[in-house]
């Protein structure tokens, strides 16, 4: 499934940053580098399938993390927002995510065509995929769902 992602306008940066730093301060102390905030956002309409927006708050320039293609924070502003199923395998990959704030429903399947299970996350809450497993996320809440999001390399 082709990723699309659009650039936000600053009026949009500014309305994410608002609605963030209510739960959370994005900033990051990368050793050797000056503390910074968000490096870049990235606008995901109707991700992987999914239904409404995400965004992703990149908090590290390309080739900064060894071994991790990212770790940005995933936004889901409202209930109706949800970031479709989707596999790691591919690109031989593991994702991790840490709820940092809000509520929603996490799901995962072994396969594409297997039943999928469904998990309530909350704050606090770890999750974590790799192989060809699929997942998918949806906030069910009234608050904005933000994951902290890493996804590293597997092993060759």
């Amino acid at each position: 499934m082709a990723r699309t992602r659009k650039e936000l306008t600053d009026a949009e940066k500014k309305t994410i940053d608002e609605l963030v730093e209510t739960f959370i301060n994005p900033s990051v102390c990368h050793y050797g580098v000056p503390q910074r905030g968000v490096a870049r956002y990235d606008k995901r309409e109707n991700m992987y399938g999914g239904d409404g927006t995400v965004y992703l708050l990149q908090l590290f320039e390309e080739g900064e993390l060894v071994n991790n293609r990212i770790g940005a924070y995933m936004v889901l502003p409202s209930s109706s927002d949800s970031a479709g199923f989707h596999t790691h395998g591919t690109r031989q990959e593991q994702e991790l995510y840490v709820v940092m704030s809000g509520k929603g429903e996490y799901h995962e399947k072994d396969r594409s065509d297997a039943e999928s299970r469904t998990f309530n996350i909350g704050r606090g809450s770890v999750t974590t995929v790799r192989g060809d497993a699929h997942h998918a996320v949806s906030n069910t809440g009234d608050e904005p769902l933000i994951i902290f999001v890493i996804t590293t390399n597997e092993p060759g």
